[in-house]
């Protein structure tokens, strides 16, 4: 049994310490005490880990911490856990480079997993997996999360920060062509998709290949787009065109605000998931290429609901989380520095039945 320090306690962090609680020894923290509330099995700490003392006081015992922060705090967080020589494993959403961090956690002998969620997260995993038995050509991702009651006006609820929502629809999107990096503005090249058991949807450029840019440049052609309900695009292109989602200061009445706060705080509260509100995940990942010398196509297809009164996106997100935390306190995963989630690729197997374990399927198909 090893010592855990879960930092966030939201409607992901909250499930990952339930989960890592049923064989280890886990330790909640948030600076919120109502998300604390309802962790009454486990123990429990509200405070601020953006300030360095207090996150180093609260992990100085333990054995791994898991990452659920918002994407804003994600990487100061991580470098400050790696700095005491602490394994992490996170699902932050940060904007920066995380391999920033790598020569700082090798020098500590620390091993960091980052963005180990659903996308990036287990399609990483999939894609990494088989990378290592066949020459991928092309790899495609598409991936959403979304209410099942669609409600007017935007027909979305946010299960992370609105901030790091927001920050999908402006952050410019980067994806692989004929081995070249093009990049396009998010939100662009929308298409309608059609799904089994949902119908249709839109999906458009976002920025979701993060590390595998770097560490996937054999691939010629990579690609990730996110999911939504058709006509979505339209409205965020208007509020982004307007300012809405501006880090840049305006001043309103004589004092200085960023609109994207604004925005932040204004739509929270439509977004918010609410008591009996319930979400899927849909994720349908293509991969093409060459292997033992025939064409091949292999598609895995992911379609979650909500369950065991547990949200989708959390079980999705966080199982992922906690199935490469055992890896890492199990010592099943040893290599030190940065580690994309890619990198776990022959872990795959375990991470799959971990997640078939706790209902959450991915179906493959093999095409030859």
């Amino acid at each position: 049994m090893a010592k855990i320090v879960v930092l966030g306690a939201g409607l992901v962090g909250g499930v990952m310490a339930k989960d890592l609680s049923k064989q280890h020894e886990v330790t909640s923290v948030d600076i919120l005490q109502k998300n604390l509330d309802k962790l009454s099995s486990i123990n429990t700490i509200c405070a601020d880990i953006s300030d360095k003392k207090t996150l180093h006081k609260i992990i100085a015992n333990c054995d791994l911490v898991v990452g659920a922060v918002p994407g804003f705090m994600g990487y100061k967080m991580m470098k400050d856990v790696i700095e005491v020589g602490k394994n992490i494993v996170d699902i932050s959403f940060y904007p920066e480079d995380p391999f920033g961090l790598d020569e700082l956690a090798k020098v500590k002998g620390v091993i960091a997993v980052m963005d180990c969620g659903v996308a990036p997260g287990m399609g990483n995993i999939i894609f990494g997996h088989h990378d290592s038995k066949m020459k991928i050509n092309d790899y495609e991702c598409l991936v959403g999360g979304l209410p099942e009651k669609r409600e007017w006006p935007y027909e979305y609820q946010a299960v992370f920060s609105p901030i790091d929502v927001i920050e999908e629809y402006v952050r410019p999107a980067r994806f692989v062509k004929n081995s070249k990096m093009i990049t396009k503005e998010a939100l662009s090249d929308t298409e309608l998709i059609e799904f089994d058991e949902i119908g249709t949807l839109e999906s458009w450029n976002s920025d979701g290949l993060r590390t595998l840019i770097e560490t996937m440049k054999h691939v010629p052609n990579m690609i990730e787009k996110t999911l939504r309900y058709p006509g979505c695009v339209e409205y965020l292109k208007v509020l982004r065109e307007s300012g809405f989602f501006s880090y840049d200061k305006i001043e309103v009445d004589g004092k200085m605000v960023r609109p994207i706060d604004v925005t932040a705080k204004l739509l929270f509260p439509k977004w918010e998931m609410k008591k009996g509100d319930k979400d899927f995940t849909i994720m349908r990942i293509i991969m093409k290429g060459t292997e033992n010398g025939e064409q091949v196509s292999y598609q895995y297809n992911l379609l979650d609901r909500y369950q065991d009164d547990t949200i989708s996106m959390a079980r999705t997100t966080g199982f992922t989380c906690t199935a490469v935390a055992n890896l890492v306190v199990n010592e099943d995963y040893k290599r030190i520095g940065i580690s994309p989630p890619e990198y776990l690729g022959e872990h795959f197997n375990f991470v799959k039945d971990y997640l078939e374990e706790r209902g959450v399927n991915y179906k493959v198909k093999k095409i030859k």
